[in-house]
Order: C-alpha cells, then structure tokens, then sequence
C-alpha cells in the first residue's frame, strides 16, 4: 500500500442544485447551489458505504438504486414506495440517521441570483461558488498536513460542453487564478456518471437542495439542513461575502 502514501487521505464530492443561469430566473427557485463533500478515505469505506448500502438493501431489496433528492421529493421512480405515509416516514428518518451519523465536512456557497452584483461577478455561479469552495477545501486540507498531494474532486457529468467549461475553471482557480493567489497543487477532477451509484456523490445531492433553501427561504423550516448543519466547514478566516454570495 506504499504507493498510496502520495493521495490525499480525503476525497470530495460534488454536487449542485438549481441552473446557474443568470438569463432565466426560477422565481420559485432563484438560487444555485454547491455542495462539495469531503470524506476521509478510510471512515468512508469501512463506515459510510456501508451504512447507505444497508439502508438500500432494507428498502429495496437490492443496492443499485440511487438516492437522487428529487426523486425521493416527488416520490418517483424507485421512490414510488414513499406513497405510503408510514414507509416514507421510516425511509426519511432512516436517511436521516444515516446521514447525522455519516462524518464528512460540507463546503458550500450559495448564489442568490437576483442580488448579485453583475457588474463585480460577470461570471457564471458556478464559476464564483467553485472557486469559494476550492479555496476553503485548500485551507481544510492545509490544516490537515495534506498540501500537495494527490486529492481528488469528482462531478457529475452533465454534458461534454458543461464538462469542458467546469474542467477549464477548475483548472484556473487551482493554477492560482483565486483569492489567495497561489496554486493548490494535487487537485484532480473527475467526472462521474450518476449511474456509477457512487455514495458520495449520492450524499452531495442530498445536501445541496437545503444548503439552497437555507438562503432563499430562510425562516422556512429545514430538517434536512438542522442535520447537516454541524458538518458545514467554518473558516474564521474569511472574509463577508459580496451581496448575493451566501455561504452557509
């Protein structure tokens, strides 16, 4: 296993919820949203994978099912299940001592769409919470004597053009194009299939909605995110966000 002692002894994943188009507002939903998950390698296989994949087996039988936060919304697909007010009832408070119980640290921002100041973030949010959540996984790892080493950061795929643009601007943030103008050597990207049925990345998607919510419709209750509030990274050292930026 010496050949491993060059990797990160984290890995994160990522995922988003709503478009970062700046054109076309959701009124209902005028919000993007980056969840980036970071797992310590050995708590994630002996303890996470298992943990999600019992919980698979105890509802559906079988363990390729993928936990998509919209289709266990909207009760569709394999989550037709959830009609059952009882059986929804156990499967949402199961997920949820799941992920309580799962360790991993969130970093996350939110654009506010309609207060964002275009003329100072002429980019896309993407692009702007990208380059907020690098830098705060630069400054955990740092912390955690693990600089230089190989890390890997996976997305979903989402398409060949989108992947291109994400690819070329996570390669400019960790070139040093960021705020703290030095480069974040071992960053890696990957981009995963959701079909991969890849638990991290299936725990990303769960925590991205709320971390949205969380600045849309602040006084709305949020269960999920009373849960994963604790595991959210705080960084004392950062500074106000621009209007429009939230960072939970």
């Amino acid at each position: 296993m010496d050949s491993c002692s060059s990797d990160s002894e984290f890995i994160f994943y990522a995922d988003e919820s709503g478009d970062h188009s700046l054109t076309s507002v959701d009124p209902d939903y005028p919000v993007f949203s980056l969840s980036l998950c970071a797992f310590r390698k050995k708590i994630y296989c002996s303890r996470i994978v298992p943990r999600f994949q019992r919980l698979k087996f105890c509802y559906f039988g079988h363990d390729a099912v993928v936990l998509h936060e919209h289709d266990i919304r909207k009760q569709s697909k394999d989550f037709r299940i959830l009609t059952d007010v009882r059986r929804r009832k156990a499967f949402l408070d199961d997920l949820a001592t799941c992920l309580q119980a799962s360790p991993f640290t969130i970093f996350s921002t939110v654009i506010l769409k309609p207060d964002l100041k275009l003329d100072l973030f002429p980019v896309n949010p993407y692009a702007i919470s990208l380059r907020i959540c690098l830098q705060q996984a630069f400054r955990f790892l740092k912390r955690r004597r693990q600089s230089g080493k190989r890390t890997h950061f996976l997305f979903e795929k989402r398409g060949r053009r989108e992947d291109f643009e994400l690819e070329l601007e996570f390669r400019r943030v960790v070139d040093g194009q960021n705020d703290l103008a030095v480069p974040f050597t071992g960053f890696d990207i990957r981009f995963v299939d959701k079909k991969n049925n890849s638990t991290g990345m299936q725990i990303a998607d769960l925590t991205a909605r709320p971390l949205g919510l969380s600045a849309f419709r602040r006084n709305q209750p949020n269960r999920a995110l009373a849960l994963i509030a604790p595991k959210l990274y705080r960084d004392p050292r950062a500074s106000k966000p621009a209007p429009g930026i939230f960072v939970p």
